[in-house]
C-alpha cells in the first residue's frame, strides 16, 4: 500500500543464487510500490507514478530478487540500453525541477527509511542525479571504500543525498531469512550503521554503480585524472554486480514454510498427520549448507524423522528451483511405499512422481516441458538412470540427489553400485546437490571427503529408548558406565509350567505378555523358520482372553489373506492371527507382507515375529523390541544391525518410552558386552568387492559415457571415489594407476573395450558394441559373454510356439545357486511338457534322458553335452513358465515344493533381468528380433496376471487381489480408477480404508498424468519445426 508516510516493499525472494544458476523465477505481485515521506509533494506523488509505471506507461506485473528497479530485468547485462532508459526518466522528471528547487530548503529535515531484513541486515535505498538537488546533501554510509575515495576527490565539500526508495534485495543468510518487513523510520536520526557485508544483492550492486554515475554526471569541474578514476570505479562496481548475479541462487522463495508455500505445511499435516517439526529438523533445514546448497550428510537414530527433512528439501528443489530430484532407496518395497505416499503431494503441487524399481522406469526419462519430476529409485535403477542422463547431457536437470541409508555404501555389490552413482554425479554435474542420511555411520569423515559434504548429527529420539539384556530369568539394564556394561534391573515374574519351560527356555512368552495385546511388540529372530516357530509357540501358551481383542478386524484380515492366496491360507497365519500374532519375512508374498504390515500399523496385530530385514524396511515401530538371539543365521550381530533393530522401539506420539531386550546365553555374554560398547562399524568402498567387479563396471561405463577415455582421466576420476579416499586402507599394495591399468587390460581381454591412437599419437580407450550393450543393460560382467552366447544360440533355433524358450533366456544367472532342483519333481514336470517344449529343453542342452537318470539317482558322468548350471537354470525356467500359464503363486510353489516367497522373488528378479536383456539386445543389431519379443515378456513377468488386470496393476499399491476387486466393481481401466471417488471405492470394495482409497486414486491420477504428458511431448516433438532445416534456395 502506498501512502505519504510509509514505505512498503513487496519481496519475491531473499535467496542467494548459485553460480551456475540460469534463468529467473518471477513472483507475481500486484504492484511494485516504493515511497518515502517528506515535505516535497513531488517526492510522494511523482516518484510513486514513476516507480509504478514505466515511461512507456506499462504497469510492472512481476517482481523478484533478480529484478532491477528500472524495468524488471533479470540481469544488468540484460538491458543493452540501460543509460538510454535512465535519460528517459530524467526527461520525465525535469519539469518538476523548479518545484524541488523552491522547496530545497525544507528538505533538510527529510530522513530516509532503512529497510531491515533477516538477521538485522540493513539495506539502503538509492537516488539519481536529478533527485539529488531536491534533498539535503548527506554522504552514504555503505559505499565501498574505493568509491568513497573517488567521490571525496570530486566533491570534497559536498555530500550525496540519502535514498528516496527501496528495491528488492537478497538478505544475508540467516535463521529469519524469509521474514522481510518494512519498518516505519520517518523520524530516525542520521544513520550510523557500519557498512554492509561484502556479499550484496544484485540490486544493491546496481545502485552503487548508478550512484557513482549520477554523482559523476552532476560534477561541474572534474579533472581528467579524476574522470579516469571514476571510470575505473564504475567498472569495478559493474564487475561486483556481475559476480553477485552469478552468486545469487535462482531459487524462488515461495512462502513462510522454509521457503515453501503454506500449502505444503497443510499437506504434510493432512496427509502425514504432522502438525509441527522437531527442533532438530528446523535447525537442519536452516543450516548454511542447506541454504547455500552444499552437500550434506546428516545422521540420527532410527525413527528420528530424517525422511521428512529430505522430503521438504526435495519439494524445495522441485517447486522453488524448478529442477528434478532423485531419491535413492535400498529396497523395492520402500520405493513403492514412497511413491504411494508422495503421489498426493505431486497432484496438489503439480509435479510428477516416477517409479524406477524392478522393471519399471524409462531410460532416459521423458523430457517434461510443463512439470518437473521426482524420480524414486532403487540403488540399481538409480545408477542406470544417472547413466542415461549423462549420456543425454541432462544430468544438470537433476538439482538434488537424496540417498537414504547412506551406510549401504559398505554393502557388497550394491554398495559398489551406489558409490559409482554418486561419484558420477559429483564428477559430471557441479550444480547437483547431494544429501545423504543414515542412522548408522562410523567413519563419517571418509564419506565427507568423498561427497565433499558437511556433516550434521543429533542424538534426538522422539521417544526415549531403554536397552536391556536378559540372562536366564534376570533383566539387566545396559549401562556403559558399569564395568560389564550391565546393571541389574529386575527378575522376571512369570509362573512357568514344566512343559512351558521346555518349549520356551528363553522366557519369550513372559516377555511378550508384559506388553501385548494393549501394546505392540516385535520379536527379531535369526532365521525365517524360527520366525514361524516362535509365532506358533507364543500363541499356544496365550490365554483365551486374547481372542476377543479386535476379533472382527482379525477375521477380516484372515479373509483378505485368503483372497490374495486365491483361496489358500498359510496354516501358521491361520493359527496365529486370531491371537493377534503373525510372522514377517521374505517367505511371504508381497500381498501377504503388505496386509500384515497394515494390520500391525492399525493395531489389529499386536506382535510380529520377524527377521532383521523388517528393521531396514518399512517403518513399523513397537513398544518393546525383543532380539531372540544375538545371531543372524550363523553370524554374530554387528553393531549397526543391533542399533537398527533396537531403534524400532518406541512409537512417536503413542509411547512415552521404548524398550529393547536382547536375549543372551551365558556363552555369548562376553561377545555381547563388546557388541554393546563397540563403536559403529566403519564404511569402506566395495569397488574391489568380489574380485573388483564393481571397479571393472565403473571403468567400462566411464569409457562408454565418454567421461574418461585415457588412463590419466580414469586415474583422475578414481581419485574422487570413496575408493580413492580409502585407497591406503582398502588396497595399500596397489595404486589407483595400477588398478586402472589392470582393469582396462581385463576389459580388453573380455572384448569390451579397445585401445587406439588419436591424431597426436596418444592412446585413447573406446568401448566395443558388446561393451556398450553390457553397461547399458546393467549386465554383470561375468555374465555378458554368456548372455551374448545364449542369445546368439537362441536366434539359430528360436521356438515361439511356447514362451519357455524366451523365459529361459531371461532367467537370472545369479538365482541358479539359490535353488537346487528336486530331480523327481523336475522329471515329473519335464514329462508334462509338450513335444515342442521338450525340443526347446534339448535345444538349450538338457535332454530328457539326463533328467531321467538324475531322478533315478544314477550317477551321471561329467559330460560336455550337459552343463549342470544350464540344467538348474532350466528348472527355474519351468517354474516361471508355470507361473505365466497359471498366474497363481500358491499352486506353483506347492507343485515345485518351493516357498511362495522364493517363487515371487524369482518372478520379480526375472522381470528386472528381462528388462536388462532387452536393453542389452537393443544395442546389438543382430538381436533385433528380441526387441519386440522381450518388451512384451517384460510386461507379462512384471504383473503375471490376466491381461485385463494389467492396467490396474500398473498403479502403485494395487496388487492382484485388489485388482480383481476393482475389475469386478466396474473399475476396469486406468481412467476409471483415476476419476473414481475414494468414498465410492470404500463402499464398493471390501476391506478398503479411506486412506488406502485416497492413495490408490492419487497414484492412478499421477500415472494417468504421466502417460498423458508423455503423449503430449511426443505430439509436440512431431509438430516442432526442425532447427537445422535449411531455407529453400540457400
Amino acid at each position: 500500500m502506498f501512502n505519504d508516510t510509509e514505505i512498503v516493499i513487496k519481496r519475491g525472494s531473499a535467496r542467494k543464487r548459485s553460480r551456475d544458476g540460469s534463468g529467473s523465477s518471477l513472483t507475481p505481485v500486484r504492484k511494485k510500490t516504493t515511497s518515502t515521506a517528506g515535505q516535497c509533494p513531488l517526492t510522494v506523488t511523482k516518484i510513486k507514478e514513476y516507480l509504478e509505471v514505466t515511461p512507456e506507461g506499462n504497469a510492472l506485473e512481476y517482481c523478484s530478487d533478480n529484478e532491477d528497479l528500472f524495468g524488471g530485468y533479470d540481469s544488468i547485462l540484460g538491458d543493452s540500453s540501460f543509460m538510454a532508459k535512465l535519460d528517459d526518466a530524467e526527461q520525465y522528471m525535469r519539469p518538476h525541477d523548479d518545484i524541488c528547487t523552491g522547496q530545497s530548503s525544507k528538505n533538510t529535515n527529510l530522513k530516509h527509511t532503512p529497510i531491515k531484513t533477516g538477521a538485522n541486515a540493513t539495506v539502503e535505498g538509492f537516488t539519481d542525479s536529478l533527485l539529488a538537488d531536491c534533498l539535503n546533501d548527506e554522504s552514504f554510509q555503505d559505499l565501498p571504500s574505493l568509491q568513497i575515495e573517488s567521490h571525496g576527490k570530486v566533491h570534497e565539500n559536498s555530500k550525496m543525498c540519502q535514498s528516496l526508495g527501496g528495491g528488492h534485495t537478497s538478505t544475508p543468510l540467516g535463521k529469519n531469512l524469509r521474514e522481510v518487513r518494512a519498518l516505519d523510520g520517518m523520524n530516525q536520526k542520521e544513520d550510523t550503521r557500519p557498512a554492509p557485508k561484502a556479499r550484496r544483492s544484485m540490486a544493491n550492486a546496481m545502485k552503487k554503480a548508478m550512484l557513482d554515475n549520477a554523482a559523476t554526471s552532476s560534477a561541474n569541474a572534474v579533472k581528467v585524472a579524476q574522470q579516469q578514476q571514476k571510470k575505473i570505479v564504475v567498472t569495478e562496481e559493474i564487475n561486483v554486480a556481475m559476480q553477485t548475479i552469478q552468486s545469487i541462487s535462482s531459487e524462488t522463495d515461495l512462502g513462510p514454510f522454509f521457503g515453501l508455500p503454506s500449502k505444503v505445511k497443510d499437506l504434510i499435516c493432512r496427509l502425514k498427520g504432522i502438525e509441527d517439526l522437531y527442533e532438530w529438523q528446523k535447525t537442519c533445514l536452516t543450516l548454511d549448507s542447506v541454504l547455500q546448497r552444499r552437500n550434506l550428510i546428516y545422521s540420527l537414530p532410527t525413527s528420528g524423522g530424517k525422511t521428512l527433512v529430505a522430503e521438504i528439501l526435495i519439494l524445495k528443489e522441485i517447486l522453488c528451483r524448478k529442477k528434478d530430484a532423485l531419491l535413492i532407496l535400498p529396497y523395492v518395497s520402500l520405493v513403492q511405499e514412497k511413491v504411494r505416499g508422495l503421489a498426493s503431494f505431486g497432484l496438489d503441487l503439480d509435479f510428477l512422481v516416477e517409479e524406477y524399481a524392478g522393471s519399471k522406469g524409462k531410460f532416459p526419462p521423458l523430457k517434461r516441458r510443463q512439470n518437473n519430476s521426482l524420480y524414486i529409485t532403487t540403488i540399481e535403477k538409480g545408477h542406470s538412470l544417472v547413466n542415461s542422463l549423462i549420456e543425454n547431457t541432462r544430468l544438470d536437470n537433476v538439482g538434488l540427489v537424496v540417498v537414504d541409508e547412506l551406510h549401504m555404501l559398505g554393502d557388497g555389490s550394491r554398495g559398489a553400485i551406489l558409490e559409482m552413482t554418486l561419484a558420477k554425479v559429483l564428477h559430471v554435474s557441479k550444480s547437483t546437490q547431494i544429501i545423504g542420511m543414515s542412522a548408522t555411520l562410523g567413519n563419517v569423515g571418509d564419506l565427507q571427503k568423498f561427497l565433499k559434504a558437511e556433516h550434521y548429527t543429533n542424538d534426538f529420539r522422539p521417544v526415549q529408548l531403554n536397552e536391556y539384556v536378559k540372562l536366564e530369568d534376570s533383566i539387566y539394564e545396559v549401562d556403559l558406565k558399569e564395568e560389564q556394561c550391565l546393571k541389574f534391573s529386575r527378575l522376571l515374574n512369570y509362573k512357568y509350567s514344566n512343559s512351558l519351560k521346555k518349549m520356551d527356555p528363553d522366557h519369550i512368552v513372559a516377555l511378550v505378555t508384559e506388553v501385548i495385546p494393549s501394546q505392540s511388540c516385535l520379536v527379531f529372530c535369526p532365521t525365517k523358520k524360527n520366525c514361524e516357530n516362535v509365532a506358533g509357540m507364543i500363541c499356544k501358551y496365550l490365554a483365551r482372553n486374547f481372542l476377543p481383542h479386535k476379533e472382527i478386524e482379525k477375521a477380516t484380515l484372515l479373509k483378505e489373506l485368503k483372497d490374495c492366496g486365491n483361496g489358500a491360507l498359510c496354516p501358521v497365519l491361520k493359527m496365529t492371527v486370531p491371537y493377534g500374532l503373525a510372522y514377517h519375512h521374505s517367505g511371504l508374498t508381497s500381498d501377504e507382507r503388505r496386509l500384515v504390515e497394515e494390520a500391525y500399523s492399525a493395531g489389529v496385530l499386536c506382535l510380529l515375529a520377524c527377521t532383521s530385514t523388517l528393521a531396514a524396511g518399512v517403518n513399523l515401530p513397537a513398544r518393546r523390541v525383543i532380539l531372540r538371539s544375538p545371531y543372524l543365521a550363523k553370524d554374530f550381530l554387528k553393531r549397526s544391525q543391533y542399533k537398527q533393530m533396537v531403534g524400532r522401539a518406541g512409537r512417536a506420539g503413542i509411547d512415552s518410552m521404548g524398550e529393547s531386550i536382547l536375549v543372551l546365553q551365558e556363552k555369548d555374554k562376553l561377545m555381547a558386552q563388546k557388541l554393546l560398547s563397540a563403536p559403529m562399524e566403519q564404511c569402506f568402498s566395495n569397488l574391489l568387492h568380489d574380485g573388483g567387479k564393481g571397479l571393472l563396471s565403473l571403468i567400462l561405463s566411464l569409457i562408454g559415457l565418454n567421461v574418461a577415455q585415457t588412463l590419466d582421466q580414469l586415474r583422475s576420476f578414481l581419485s574422487g571415489t570413496l575408493l580413492g579416499v580409502q585407497q591406503a586402507h582398502v588396497s595399500p599394495e596397489r595404486s589407483l594407476s595400477e588398478m586402472a591399468e589392470q582393469s582396462v587390460e581385463a576389459l580388453r581381454e573380455k572384448g569390451l573395450v579397445t585401445c587406439t591412437a588419436d591424431d597426436h599419437g596418444s592412446s585413447v580407450l573406446l568401448i566395443t558394441k558388446l561393451g556398450r550393450a553390457t553397461y547399458k543393460g546393467s549386465v554383470d560382467l561375468t555374465h555378458s559373454n554368456v548372455l551374448y552366447r545364449d542369445l546368439s544360440k537362441g536366434l539359430e533355433g528360436l521356438l515361439l510356439n511356447s514362451l519357455l524358450h524366451l523365459v529361459y533366456l531371461v532367467t537370472p544367472y545369479d538365482t541358479v545357486s539359490q535353488c537346487k532342483p528336486d530331480w523327481m519333481i523336475y522329471f515329473r514336470q519335464f514329462t508334462l511338457l509338450s513335444a515342442s517344449e521338450q525340443r526347446i529343453c534339448a535345444a538349450v542342452g538338457v535332454p530328457e534322458s539326463f533328467v531321467a537318470r538324475k531322478a533315478a539317482g544314477q550317477s551321471v558322468k561329467k559330460s560336455k553335452s550337459v552343463d549342470t548350471e544350464v540344467a538348474n537354470r532350466l528348472y527355474l525356467s519351468l517354474v516361471l513358465h508355470a507361473l505365466l500359464k497359471e498366474t497363481d503363486v500358491w499352486s506353483v510353489s506347492e507343485r515345485f515344493q518351493l516357498t511362495r516367497g522364493f517363487v515371487q522373488m524369482l518372478l520379480s528378479s526375472s522381470s528386472a533381468f528381462c528388462s536388462c536383456v532387452l536393453h542389452f539386445a537393443e544395442e546389438l543389431e543382430e538381436f533385433w528380433p528380441f526387441k519386440a519379443l522381450l518388451s512384451e515378456l517384460t510386461r507379462r513377468l512384471t504383473y503375471c496376471v490376466k491381461a485385463e488386470l494389467i492396467p490396474l496393476m500398473e498403479v502403485t499399491g494395487v496388487m492382484e487381489a485388489r485388482a480383481k476387486q476393482l475389475h469386478s466393481a466396474g473399475y476396469k481401466t486406468l481412467a476409471h480408477l483415476a476419476n473414481a471417488d475414494p468414498g465410492d471405492l470404500v463402499k464398493s470394495l471390501e476391506n478398503l480404508s479411506k486412506r488406502q482409497a485416497n492413495q490408490i486414486v492419487a497414484s492412478a491420477k499421477m500415472l494417468l498424468q504421466e502417460k498423458a504428458e508423455a503423449l503430449q511431448e511426443e505430439v509436440d516433438d512431431l509438430l516442432t519445426k526442425p532447427t537445422d532445416l535449411h531455407s529453400v534456395g540457400s
